[in-house]
């Protein structure tokens, strides 16, 4: 399709192809967060024997669905540091061009409108790549990472229950989605009209009405 590698910057956001090098920072980054994110967070349910237990192999199983054009793997960079991660999942083309988005951001930069501005810069990016929806499920304890999606702009399609391994169980999920006919101006165009340019990671620039946000991972 032609979709990755891609690398999407607005300001000090920027969204680039994860990589080995990305190693020590994505370790010290989930480190420190471990408790914050780990509600949060996808496990494997008993039995499974899938997952890939290294950051190399994460890598390259991320690899392999992208040259499969089933996934984009994005780094997020704030200030060219690296900060989390936004992925682009469960990609499919015929009769149905969507997939779905999850996202976690370190702790220290979180509720500065970094997350929501990177939700909507990588769903503007599908969009303009010939996807037609775009899906994002959300554990309805979650109510910051609710907020971020709120915040772009997606809508409440409804309740999914038991939908995803999340923190040990099967965990119930509200679904947010957007599809291309919904959207009249590019969602990070939009965002920062509402709320203003994400604050950077030194302070930068001014927000508007900024929210309780903290976009912690969804599932």
């Amino acid at each position: 399709m032609g979709m990755w590698p891609a690398t999407v910057q607005r300001g000090a956001v920027c969204l680039r192809p994860l990589g080995y090098r990305d190693r020590q920072a994505w370790q010290a980054v989930r480190a420190r967060n471990m408790d914050w994110v780990r509600p949060w967070d996808a496990t494997m349910p008993p039995g499974a024997n899938d997952a890939a237990t290294t950051f190399r192999g994460m890598v390259r199983s991320l690899r392999m669905a992208a040259r499969a054009g089933t996934t984009m793997p994005f780094a997020l960079d704030v200030d060219g540091r690296f900060r989390g991660q936004v992925t682009v999942g469960g990609i499919h083309l015929g009769s149905l061009r969507g997939g779905h988005i999850g996202y976690w951001i370190d702790r220290e930069v979180a509720g500065r409108g970094i997350m929501p501005m990177a939700v909507a810069m990588a769903t503007d990016y599908c969009f303009r790549a010939g996807l037609h929806r775009i899906e994002i499920n959300i554990r309805p304890e979650n109510r910051p990472s609710i907020r971020v999606v709120e915040k772009v702009g997606f809508r409440y399609e409804g309740l999914r229950e038991r939908y995803l391994h999340i923190d040990g169980d099967w965990r119930d999920h509200v679904s947010y989605a957007l599809t291309v006919e919904e959207v009249d101006e590019p969602l990070a165009d939009r965002f920062a009209r509402l709320y203003g340019e994400p604050l950077s990671a030194h302070g930068g620039t001014r927000r508007v009405n900024p929210g309780p946000e903290d976009g912690r991972t969804v599932g």
